[in-house]
């Protein structure tokens, strides 16, 4: 009871300096250590996994959103090289188209020109022996009225 007076403490007041602290004491580091030991090493180590497979996985998705990108910008560059291929096929089937058809253009207006030529020079000929042969009839014609008119006087 002296050292309890020494402390300046009454008996059942507010500090109470008996055994009780020294028990309350290992009590909290005996709680500490079973806390520790049963919840918060699982859950530390629950807790560190998770954070690993989040910094793995995100690492993983950083690394595969590079790679997207890549084989994005591989795929535009591929599109724009066959856009291109095909204009070049478009204008070329275009000039070829064309000049086909200049070509069949020019050798149907020179069929047509040579028929054209054909078509005159047989009119030619046949206008020539009509009138080759209307010379003809006009001199027999004009024979037989002379030798009529002869025979008639």
């Amino acid at each position: 009871m002296t050292s309890l007076f020494l402390f300046g403490a009454s008996e059942g007041g507010l500090f109470d300096f008996d055994a009780t602290l020294p028990l309350m004491a290992v009590q909290v580091v005996l709680l500490t250590f079973i806390l520790n030991t049963l919840f918060f090493k699982p859950v530390g180590k629950v807790v560190e996994e998770r954070e690993d497979y989040v910094t793995t996985s995100r690492a993983e998705a950083k690394q595969k959103l590079a790679e997207v990108e890549r084989l994005e910008s591989d795929l535009k560059a591929q599109l724009k090289e066959a856009r291109l291929a095909a204009q070049k096929v478009i204008n070329d089937a275009e000039q070829d188209s064309d000049k086909l058809y200049r070509e069949a253009m020019a050798l149907a207006t020179a069929e047509a020109n040579s028929s054209r030529e054909k078509a005159r020079l047989e009119i030619d000929s046949q206008r020539e022996a009509a009138l080759n042969q209307l010379k003809v009839d006009a001199d027999k014609l004009g024979d037989l009225i002379v030798e009529r008119l002869l025979a008639a006087k």
